[in-house]
């Protein structure tokens, strides 16, 4: 991940399976990665106290072990010793005694304290900066923090248990095919339980690779977060007066979202096309979609040479930040910077304008994003509405069952309220 900017939750699997690791040890290695990758700024910090030189001039090697070490030392019940020994063990075989020596010391350091001890040591004084505090102590940035403090309207204890809900292993979500086996039968056959709010999910009980599980390898189901089910799932249901037959997905890959609708609309006699302009997407669109009323455009969401005021029902499920997704993405968070906002906010406004053009009066469509923050949920939302006089209706009652909606006319879900990932959704028409 660190030289090659790959992703926890895609590269551990195949790892893992091409390794024969399984049982506790893949639990173990699970935990270990994963639990690094979201505690790494608490752990930098921690380590830069300990350390004789600058993280900066630290071999990433090294720096790797460091962490993992420290990470044993302050968050599992992994013995101290054994904590130390096995990652000065691991850098002696691949980077000499010297190498080990310096690992040796500077761990030694981070044991000399709990994380409660350090936190007092190392965070801001929770008087002076309450948002930093609660960033440093939950491992988050605090450009992050702040955002989600943003959303949450500053309101100080919601913000600490949105982000410690944040920074906590989530349970895999998975969504049936409509019209194929239904949520209970999955369950049955997954050992999962059925999902609180869709009712096509299951959440899953433990860990181990879900695209292992029989119903998945034979597209019964897919691994889908419960909350990207009810935004498309909102979207499917809004009633329409007239034609009910085109939909669009104007940003499909990976697939997830279209699969739902693509499955949705089969039982309703509603074809989806699917537009992606990747074209290594746009196959895993399909692929997603086999056997479904799904055609996949590869071209620019943006201009699509769609026809315009064709579509019933549009989605755009934006590019975005995907903060909203931080605890299935440990390592997003510190990849993440707020420099990354302006041409996704720019791409956000131009796909939505895009889909207002292309739907039909009296359609509608739906603004998503996988991610919280204002700048790219309301203001988005705002600024197209003022820009091209769209009326933006209610979205709360397509969220039928699911608590503390808020006061409208958007939805924003919540790990820490609703179990699901932070997604947005907006509804807009013509």
């Amino acid at each position: 991940m660190r030289e090659r900017d790959a992703y926890a939750n895609l590269v551990l699997p195949s790892l893992l399976r091409q390794r024969g690791i399984n049982g506790r040890d893949a639990a173990l290695a699970t935990e270990l990665c994963y639990g690094t990758c979201r505690a790494q700024g608490l752990l930098d910090a921690v380590l830069q106290s300990c350390a004789d030189r600058p993280l900066s001039e630290v071999e990433g090697e090294l720096l790797d072990a460091l962490r993992l070490g420290s990470y044993q030392l302050l968050r599992t019940r992994v013995p101290p010793h054994a904590a130390v020994a096995t990652t000065v063990d691991l850098v002696r075989a691949s980077r000499g005694s010297a190498a080990a020596g310096f690992v040796n010391a500077v761990l030694r350091r981070v044991g000399e304290q709990d994380e409660g001890g350090w936190v007092q040591t190392v965070v801001p004084a929770v008087d002076d900066d309450p948002v930093g505090y609660l960033a440093m102590v939950h491992s988050h940035p605090r450009w992050i923090a702040q955002a989600f403090a943003d959303a949450l309207g500053g309101d100080l204890d919601e913000l600490a248990h949105a982000l410690a809900t944040d920074d906590a292993r989530p349970l895999v979500h998975l969504a049936t095919r409509p019209g194929q086996i239904s949520a209970a039968e999955l369950a049955g056959l997954t050992g999962g339980r059925v999902a609180p709010y869709s009712p096509y999910g299951v959440h899953l009980a433990d860990g181990g690779d879900p695209g292992e599980l029989a119903p998945v390898r034979d597209h019964l189901a897919q691994v889908q977060d419960e909350g990207s089910q009810l935004v498309t799932l909102a979207l499917a249901g809004v009633p329409l007066e007239g034609a009910d037959t085109r939909w669009l997905d104007l940003c499909a890959g990976p697939g997830g979202k279209a699969a739902l609708l693509g499955a949705l609309g089969a039982t309703r006699g509603a074809s989806l096309e699917a537009v992606e302009k990747a074209e290594h997407r746009a196959r895993l669109v399909g692929q997603a979609c086999a056997g479904l009323p799904v055609t996949v455009h590869v071209v620019d969401g943006r201009d699509s040479g769609l026809p315009e005021r064709a579509y019933d029902r549009v989605l755009v499920d934006a590019p975005c930040t995907g903060l909203g997704a931080l605890r299935r993405r440990p390592e997003a968070r510190w990849r993440r910077r707020p420099d990354d906002l302006a041409g996704l906010l720019r791409l956000q406004r131009e796909l939505l304008v895009a889909a207002l053009r292309l739907l039909r009066p009296g359609g509608v469509v739906a603004y998503v994003t996988c991610s919280p923050h204002p700048d790219e949920t309301v203001c988005v939302v705002a600024d197209v509405v003022r820009r091209t006089g769209a009326e933006q209706l209610d979205a709360r009652p397509q969220f039928p069952g699911v608590p503390a909606l808020g006061e409208g006319p958007h939805v924003q879900l919540w790990p820490h309220r609703h179990g699901t990932d932070a997604m947005f959704c907006a509804f807009l028409c013509r």
